[in-house]
């Protein structure tokens, strides 16, 4: 028998990662981009690991183009007009195993959800039970939680700041009212944060460092699953996602044995309004949802549902700040509507507002400069290759958008992409409007669109007219302000100082409705 002397084993051994190497880079060589990309995911995860993969990103498209090739199996795409190929309404682009990272780990393996699950049946099993829940027909009926939050940081606002003139970063109220807003409808209690004016059991801190956690993972699946998602390595090594999934598990405990012990019509109609009980009793109805169900819609409202919420609030008061024009057109138009119509006090109704021009093109503009997520959401090509925008892939190529990159594309969006106008979303046609809309990703896009959108905009259309109408807020020093991103995108520093507002407008406002 011949043996294979070393000589001639490593010589195979380097052919084989030659031919593997030559044979990666082939693949898409037609798709430019930077050289390591072509032969290792090593340089995603350097990008994410900087915190500023989002300013990267939209780099390497500004040098390369709509189309760049981002690992040896990855093409991110700029173009708005790939949106409707790359997320359509129905089945066709499986989500990549980008998404399994952000599954929590859990006694009996990982922990699926609406946004995170591959599996198309899944999916669909998840959704269809609750997907009424986030109607924003059902959402506004969820107005009153907001309002009983709103008095709790009203309250703590002027205790705190509003008589002394003392300075505090804005961004860390509105995060806490985010969570406990969605605290309230998911658990008709709060967090506690506004009250203590404090991270409450360090969930906000629990909450990044998963994030700082799963994001590399994303860019290389096959390392989390060996080094985080396993059976062995849970029994050594503690899970990121463990603080928020006891907060999910107590909650849910506690309000199962309240149900049990007490039967009668007053807990129940109490309970029914909420996020958790309705979850309950679609589990109770509905045989075909999973037990571990009621844990994975939870820990999606618990997790994804307030930060989320807490990045367009922090862009939009900011930029609103730092622009003041912005803010005092915006104070017209709330002012002016109260002259003429009358709006409720201390909080105008999502009824008021929902509609005004001026203030939903603040919105807009916030949605589509910092959306909350930042990498590429990932989509494998399916059976017989698919042609994106003129340019062909085969079948297994991952392909993704940023929403980051895709909001401040310039020929949709403007020259001025990264700049603070809201005017860009008014004075055009229907047609150019929703065009604008459609190219926006900060939702996602298609059947996987976010569930919360709605739960979020009721937040952010709630809060922005009851600050400014009820406070003068000044911002400090607007250099102050920064930006980080580990595929979840946060900012700090903004600081300010606040007093309350004559209320004379306010009350003339609603003697005129009267008469």
């Amino acid at each position: 028998m011949t043996q294979i002397t070393p000589l001639a084993a490593s010589v195979l051994i380097l052919s084989y990662l030659c031919y593997r190497i030559f044979r990666t880079y082939w693949k898409l060589r037609y798709v430019p981009g930077p050289f390591w990309a072509r032969i290792t995911n090593l340089q995603r995860i350097l990008w994410v690991k900087s915190g500023k993969s989002h300013e990267i990103y939209q780099n390497i498209h500004k040098k390369y183009g709509d189309f760049v090739r981002i690992g040896p199996d990855a093409v991110s795409i700029s173009d708005p007009a790939a949106i409707s190929t790359m997320y359509p309404m129905r089945p066709g682009f499986p989500k990549s195993k980008f998404y399994r990272a952000f599954m929590p780990y859990i006694k009996n393996g990982l922990l699926p959800a609406i946004f995170t699950t591959q599996d198309e049946k899944q999916h669909k099993q998840l959704k269809s039970p609750i997907a009424a829940l986030y109607s924003l027909t059902n959402v506004v009926t969820f107005e009153v939680f907001v309002n009983d939050v709103l008095d709790i940081l009203f309250q703590e606002f002027d205790k705190r700041y509003a008589g002394s003139q003392t300075s505090f970063d804005l961004g860390d109220w509105l995060q806490y009212f985010a969570f406990d807003v969605m605290g309230t409808m998911t658990f008709s209690s709060r967090y506690g944060f506004l009250e203590t004016g404090t991270d409450v059991g360090g969930m906000l801190q629990a909450i990044w460092n998963f994030m700082l956690g799963v994001a590399p993972m994303t860019q290389i699946p096959w390392v989390d699953k060996l080094w985080n998602k396993n059976h062995i390595v849970s029994m050594f090594k503690p899970q990121t996602s463990s603080p928020i999934l006891k907060v999910v598990a107590d909650r849910t405990s506690e309000r199962q044995q309240k149900a049990a012990s007490n039967t009668t019509k007053e807990t129940k109609e109490v309970n029914k309004k909420d996020f958790l009980s309705r979850f309950l009793e679609i589990r109770e109805t509905n045989s075909s949802v999973p037990p571990w169900a009621i844990t994975a819609w939870t820990f999606s409202n618990v997790i994804a549902g307030s930060d989320s919420t807490a990045v367009v609030m922090r862009t939009v008061f900011y930029n609103l700040l730092a622009h003041p024009d912005s803010l005092s057109r915006l104070y017209k138009e709330l002012t002016g509507y109260e002259k003429q119509n009358g709006l409720s006090r201390p909080y105008p109704r999502w009824s008021e507002v929902s509609d005004l021009p001026y203030l939903d093109a603040c919105i807009n503009e916030a949605i589509r400069l910092h959306p909350p997520f930042c990498l590429p959401l990932e989509r494998v090509v399916p059976e017989g290759g698919v042609t994106i925008c003129g340019q062909f892939f085969e079948a297994g190529t991952i392909v993704g958008m940023n929403p980051y990159v895709v909001n401040r594309h310039q020929p949709t969006f403007g020259d001025d992409v990264d700049s603070w106008r809201p005017e860009r979303w008014l004075n055009h046609n229907e047609e150019h409007r929703r065009k604008l809309e459609q190219s926006v990703m900060t939702f996602g896009a298609g059947r996987r669109v976010c569930l919360g959108k709605y739960v979020a905009l009721l937040e952010i259309k709630k809060i922005v007219p009851a600050l400014f109408l009820n406070y003068e807020i000044e911002l400090l020093d607007p250099k102050s302000y920064e930006v980080e991103n580990c595929y979840f995108f946060r900012q700090k520093g903004i600081n300010v100082r606040i007093k309350r507002r004559d209320q004379k407008t306010s009350i003339l406002a609603q003697e005129s409705k009267k008469i």
